[in-house]
């Protein structure tokens, strides 16, 4: 009797009800602590990567003073295109350097005067040729890309106060002299976004690998929804519960959870070997990508049809509705945003995957950009781990932009995903 008495007592209470009170304070104050941290720590990598990446939105661009000699582009006059293509345009941009500095007249200084401009120059030339033919033999002041070196040393990555640098004192003044008169300016990037992969730096972009990624993405997506959507339905809905299908689930289960490098070396084993399909093609990668992302998209597929009510089912078939009518009719439609959640999320981790892409060749260097599954190519993912492992300083800005145009494509998928979920999702 003390003892209950002790224990209904309003002092004691208060006291146990101010400590729970307290306990949940600290446990709230927890939880908001580490998502702060956890969001302090995004937005350090996120400004870390562009502060990276701000470099490489922008080009260094040199003004010459370029005769388009029709001796050397058109020699017979015949303005046929094919024969214009095939003129020297990076000589005449060396010529137009030639005639800016004449005091260059050693080999190596020659050497060093060019390697201002990009080893590109010429196709820029030669794309203002052919889109108006009427400049031949006229003299016009005409921007080109600047080499890497130059434009790491327009925006700061190389000091002039170095001891050791990439770029001589001779290139220096010359570099000084253009800047003077005007002639250097640094502009927006149109090639990162518009060009494929190059070896130089200042010409290398990521239209190959988005477009790579693209196509590997469409070959996934058209394999393992239809696929992914009809083993969930027959799982959920027509399979009978025996030994069988428990294995198959927990197969399924654990397929979700193994490394994608082994889906990897099954692609290399299977497509590759056995089947002879095209080494670092989206076909293949897609196909991979395909087998990675099948247990996901089933797991969610039948996660969303067990959350249909009962009820559902029940009212057609009482109302004569055969039981694949049931399903495709009335309990496949209602599921289906939250099939379409899940295989966005798949294919969200599919287009952020590297490794099984490595194993099956994709890591090539590509520059052309693809036409089709079947013809080599890169995915953005590639395109940074071979961007990461190159020796130019240059490429690290290229490297953080497309980390940041590859994390751009993944928010949009994921806001996709949740975009989707609420505008069809119903609550029973």
């Amino acid at each position: 009797m003390t003892n209950l008495a002790q224990h209904l007592r309003p002092d004691l209470s208060d006291a146990r009800l101010a400590r729970r009170h307290r306990a949940e304070r600290r446990f709230r104050l927890t939880g908001i602590a580490a998502i702060a941290l956890a969001l302090g720590v995004l937005a350090l990598l996120i400004a870390s990567i562009l502060a990276q990446s701000v470099n490489a939105f922008t080009e260094t661009t040199i003004a010459l003073d370029v005769h388009f000699d029709a001796a050397e582009i058109d020699p017979q006059g015949t303005g046929d295109k094919s024969v214009i293509a095939r003129a020297d345009f990076q000589g005449l941009a060396r010529r137009a350097q030639r005639e800016r500095f004449p005091e260059a007249s050693g080999r190596r200084e020659r050497r060093q005067l060019f390697a201002l401009i990009s080893s590109g120059a010429g196709d820029t030339l030669r794309a203002l040729v052919l889109a108006d033919p009427t400049l031949i033999g006229t003299t016009r002041r005409v921007r080109v890309r600047a080499a890497a070196d130059i434009d790491s040393l327009d925006k700061g990555e190389i000091r002039r106060d170095a001891p050791v640098r990439r770029v001589s004192d001779a290139q220096l003044a010359w570099v000084d002299a253009l800047a003077a008169e005007g002639r250097i300016e640094r502009r927006f990037n149109r090639a990162f976004f518009t060009s494929g992969d190059s070896r130089e730096p200042e010409q290398a972009g990521i239209w190959g690998a988005a477009v790579g990624s693209f196509f590997t993405l469409m070959v996934c997506l058209l394999l393992s929804f239809p696929v992914g959507v009809m083993a969930a339905v027959h799982l959920e809905e027509f399979a009978p519960r025996n030994r069988m299908t428990d294995l198959i689930e927990v197969n399924i289960n654990n397929l979700a959870a193994v490394p994608s490098i082994v889906f990897g070396l099954l692609g290399l084993a299977v497509f590759l070997g056995v089947f002879g399909l095209p080494r670092s093609a989206p076909l293949v990668g897609g196909m991979v990508l395909a087998l990675m992302t099948l247990p996901t998209v089933i797991i969610s597929g039948r996660a969303a049809l067990a959350s249909v009510p009962p009820s559902i089912r029940a009212a057609a078939l009482a109302l004569g509705a055969s039981p694949l009518q049931t399903t495709l009719h009335h309990v496949l439609p209602l599921a289906m945003p939250g099939m379409l959640t899940g295989t966005i999320i798949g294919m969200a981790r599919a287009l952020g995957e590297t490794a099984p892409l490595l194993m099956i060749g994709m890591v090539a260097f590509i520059v052309d950009i693809p036409g089709g599954v079947s013809d080599p190519a890169t995915a953005l993912p590639v395109q940074v781990y071979l961007w990461a492992d190159a020796p130019e300083r240059a490429f690290a800005a290229k490297t953080a932009a497309a980390i940041l145009v590859l994390l751009a494509f993944l928010a949009c998928m994921n806001l996709s995903a949740v975009l989707l979920r609420r505008k069809f999702e119903r609550r029973w």
